[in-house]
C-alpha cells in the first residue's frame, strides 16, 4: 500500500517529466474519474490533450477530429469502436482499450485495437504505454515503422501443429506475437490474420526470436512469398492516411 510520502514523490517525479505543448487530442470514453485524471496527466507529459466524452461520444467521434481514443472495454464499447472506424476523419486513429486482459480485448479485434491499458491503472505502466505509442499519435510514422495492433493470428507449424496467438506489433517484414505455445527459432510456420480493411491473408514465415519469460516471439515473413506484398500495401496505406 503506497504511503503518503510515496504518493507525494510520485506526483513530484511526474511533474519533472518534460512536457510538450498540446498538438494532438485523445478522447476518453467511459473512464472513471480517477482514471481520467491519471490518463490526462500521462498524455499531457507528451503534449497530448485529453478530452472527456459522455454519452454523445459516438456522434462526436464521427464529426470531430481526434488523434487517439481511450475507451473502457465495457458494454457499449463496440458502438464507439464502430463509430471510430467508420468515421472519414478518425478511421485510422490510435485506439486504446482500458480494462481486462489482452485476451478479453480480442473480442474487439476486428476494430484494430492498438494497445490496452490494464486495470487497475498504475502511473508507471500508463506512462510507458503512452511513451511507446506517442509517435503513432503524432503521425511520426517515418520514425515508427512498427504498428502496435491486437488481433488474433492463426499459426500452422511445419509439422501441422495449429494454435492461436495474439499480435503485438506488425511491420512490412514481420510480426511480434504472444502465445503459450512452444516455438523454436528458425522454425517454419504459415500464419493467417485479418486487419481492419485487410481481409484474411496467409503468408509463409519463420520464427526469428522468442522470449519465454513473456511468452512472446517474433516471425519474419518469407521474402519469397508474394502474399506479403498485401501486408506492405496495407501498412503503407495506414501510414499515409
Amino acid at each position: 500500500m503506497p504511503t503518503a510520502m510515496d504518493k507525494s514523490f510520485e506526483t513530484v517525479a511526474s511533474s519533472m517529466l518534460p512536457s510538450r505543448k498540446a498538438s494532438a487530442r485523445v478522447a476518453l470514453v467511459g473512464i472513471m474519474e480517477s482514471g481520467r485524471i491519471l490518463l490526462s496527466e500521462c498524455f499531457r507529459q507528451f503534449g497530448i490533450e485529453a478530452v472527456v466524452m459522455g454519452g454523445d461520444a459516438p456522434e462526436r467521434l464521427k464529426r470531430e477530429k481526434f488523434a487517439a481514443c481511450v475507451l473502457s472495454l465495457a458494454p457499449g464499447a463496440e458502438t464507439v469502436m464502430e463509430s471510430v472506424r467508420t468515421s472519414p476523419s478518425n478511421s485510422r486513429m490510435v485506439l486504446y482499450g482500458l480494462g481486462g486482459s489482452v485476451q478479453e480485448a480480442m473480442r474487439y479485434s476486428k476494430y484494430g485495437i492498438n494497445a490496452v491499458f490494464n486495470e487497475p491503472l498504475e502511473r508507471p505502466a500508463a506512462l510507458k504505454l503512452v511513451r511507446a505509442t506517442q509517435m503513432l499519435v503524432f503521425h511520426e510514422f517515418r520514425r515508427y515503422v512498427r504498428i502496435p495492433v491486437i488481433t488474433e493470428v492463426s499459426v500452422v507449424t511445419s509439422d501441422s501443429r495449429r494454435f492461436s496467438a495474439t499480435s503485438q506489433e506488425i511491420s512490412s517484414g514481420g510480426m511480434s506475437l504472444q502465445s503459450g505455445e512452444l516455438v523454436s527459432i528458425g522454425q517454419a510456420v504459415e500464419i493467417s490474420f485479418a486487419l481492419l480493411t485487410l481481409p484474411r491473408i496467409w503468408v509463409h514465415s519463420s520464427i526469428s526470436w522468442r522470449k519465454p519469460s513473456s511468452k512472446s516471439f517474433g516471425i519474419r515473413f518469407d521474402p519469397k512469398d508474394d502474399r506479403r506484398q498485401r501486408i506492405k500495401e496495407w501498412i503503407d496505406a495506414y501510414l499515409e492516411n
